[in-house]
């Protein structure tokens, strides 16, 4: 616990003043941030990030967090983030002919879908922060509430098991716990801050993004089940790896931007 609590503390002081700050910094963080979560997912399959298949996953990871209000640059280049993003899926199906099948399509796909979960999430995440700070703001507020609101209340009531093949020790009572404590956390923000929703429509979407959450977390803990692995890293002392922190944000904030919340 005491670890936990002074790579909180060293990680909050680093990360909160540049999500504050917004800006170039921000990008420039969350390409970092990215990077490395794609680096454990291929670890996972055990691809090296600095062989060519390694590189070529982080140039389309790169090419899909590329944010909407930069466009500019690549109107310069005459090429949009499909077409960019059409040449690398070529260059790895090459890779693997190249490779004389050694690294297969198989794990071309492996490549290809883990540029894509990572690099989904993390782009939102740049397009939430530039929409404004609130809405990053209520996002880990909402992710925080949930996943203390099911640990808690699942630990004091939880006896029916939620999905024991996934991860044994969450419940359906903490998930529902999770849910009602993101609804307190929607209520308060829907009172004293300006976002673009009503009381209501804010709750509902607040439900919707808690659910998601938890399935974002489902979905990290069945990865590294596959892969028997217990964390997705150890970047991050007591909390296991950027993507263990970062699971439910990369369901949550493609979601936020679904419901023309800003």
């Amino acid at each position: 616990m005491k670890q936990r609590i002074i790579t909180a503390v060293i990680a909050a002081a680093i990360f909160l003043p540049i999500v504050f700050f917004g800006g170039f910094p921000f990008v420039g963080l969350t390409y970092l941030l990215a990077t490395i979560g794609l680096s454990e997912l291929l670890k996972m399959k055990k691809i090296n990030l600095f062989s060519i298949p390694g590189f070529l996953s982080t140039l389309l990871l790169w090419v899909i967090l590329f944010p909407s209000y930069y466009q500019q640059v690549l109107e310069t280049l005459n090429y949009s983030k499909t077409e960019l993003g059409i040449a690398l899926i070529l260059l790895l199906l090459t890779y693997s002919v190249i490779t004389k099948n050694r690294f297969n399509f198989e794990k071309v796909s492996f490549c290809l879908l883990a540029a894509i979960y990572v690099g989904i999430g993390f782009y939102f995440f740049i397009e939430t922060r530039h929409a404004g700070l609130v809405y990053i703001i209520y996002s880990i507020f909402i992710i925080w509430a949930t996943d203390t609101g099911a640990y808690f209340i699942g630990r004091a009531l939880g006896k029916r098991k939620l999905w024991p093949e996934i991860s044994p020790n969450k419940t359906v009572e903490g998930f529902f716990g999770g849910v009602l404590c993101a609804i307190i956390v929607a209520v308060i923000f829907a009172l004293f801050t300006s976002m673009n929703a009503n009381l209501l429509s804010l709750v509902g979407i607040t439900i919707v993004l808690s659910i998601f959450g938890q399935i974002g977390d489902l979905v990290e803990s069945a990865f590294k089940r596959h892969f028997n692995v217990k964390d997705s890293g150890n970047i991050l002392p007591g909390h296991g790896g950027i993507l263990d922190r970062f699971d439910s944000l990369l369901f949550v904030l493609p979601l936020l931007h679904f419901f023309h919340l800003f």
